[in-house]
């Protein structure tokens, strides 16, 4: 949680630093090491604002003040804080506090500036990050039609990172990465997930196939086939997986093992099709699957 709020902070930070900059998001990309969506979405969650208003309103309200407070020409002071030309600045500028640039340097009104933030600050706290993090927890319905599946069983993982106690990633993701023309458009490859086994969920791991799927088997993987399904997906949109991950998981998969699907009119249909599992951090985020049926 507090790498979130440390992480948007140097983005106002260097917003600060930078106001002549016109793309900021590609900018700020670069320096913190995240993706623009990512960073978009970060200052959204942690600050209540896009991260294009908070800029260009910083921008603006710099140029404000330099403008009320110092005779400098209001071209020079245009161009310092990113705008084209005098004409540029004073288009937005007469549109948010309702004057141009001159007549506001000859009698200041009081207006509302953009002030700058510091989401370090106590009112920044955790339980309030932890609710947006819930807030962004999500469950909706998809139709997985009837499929075949490539893949290894490992009766004895419980999970991803069980799964590679007993077999060697590079080998298996190698085979799985080289199916990517073959796969099913939906359980595309390294789409893992679980199965249950004499009252145990065990773990699985390879890339959904169509049904008319005839190729090759490589070693240690089977291929079986999986019923049309209705799904529950629990989901988490785009993180950060080097702080985000653990966090992410834990709660994608208590809201999925948890869940009541009779609060949807459904019951689980884990008898008959396996659950799912997609993993993309910077894409489509983390999903849990879990098959239903109608009551």
């Amino acid at each position: 949680m507090k790498e979130w709020c440390g992480a948007v902070q140097r983005m106002i930070d260097w917003i600060e630093e930078h106001p002549d900059r016109n793309k900021v998001l590609e900018s700020l990309s670069e320096e913190i090491g995240y993706s623009p969506w990512y960073c978009s979405v970060l200052f959204h969650d942690v600050t209540g604002m896009t991260l294009k208003a908070y800029a260009s309103g910083r921008r603006l309200a710099r140029a404000a003040e330099e403008i009320r407070d110092t005779k400098e020409r209001i071209l020079d002071i245009a161009l310092k804080y990113g705008f084209s030309s005098q004409e540029a600045l004073s288009r937005p500028f007469r549109e948010q506090y309702g004057c141009t640039p001159a007549a506001y340097r000859r009698k200041p009104v009081p207006v509302r500036l953009q002030i700058y933030k510091d989401v370090l600050l106590p009112d920044y706290d955790e339980e309030r990050i932890r609710t947006m993090e819930e807030s962004r927890l999500a469950v909706r319905v998809e139709h997985i039609p009837a499929h075949k599946y490539l893949g290894i069983r490992e009766k004895r993982a419980k999970d991803y990172c069980d799964f590679w106690k007993y077999h060697d990633c590079d080998t298996v993701c190698g085979i799985v990465t080289s199916m990517d023309k073959m796969a099913h458009p939906v359980v595309t490859p390294h789409t893992a997930g679980w199965q249950w086994d004499d009252g145990k969920r065990i773990y699985f791991y390879g890339t959904g196939v169509p049904l008319d799927y005839t190729g090759p088997i490589p070693d240690s993987f089977e291929l079986w086939e999986i019923p049309a399904s209705d799904y529950l997906v629990f989901s988490y949109p785009s993180f950060d997986f080097m702080t985000e991950n653990a966090e992410v998981m834990d709660a994608v998969e208590k809201l999925a093992w948890g869940f009541d699907p009779a609060d949807r009119g459904y019951e689980w249909n884990e008898d008959a099709c396996p659950d799912y599992q997609r993993h993309c951090p910077e894409g489509a985020g983390y999903q849990v699957l879990r098959p239903v049926r109608r009551r």
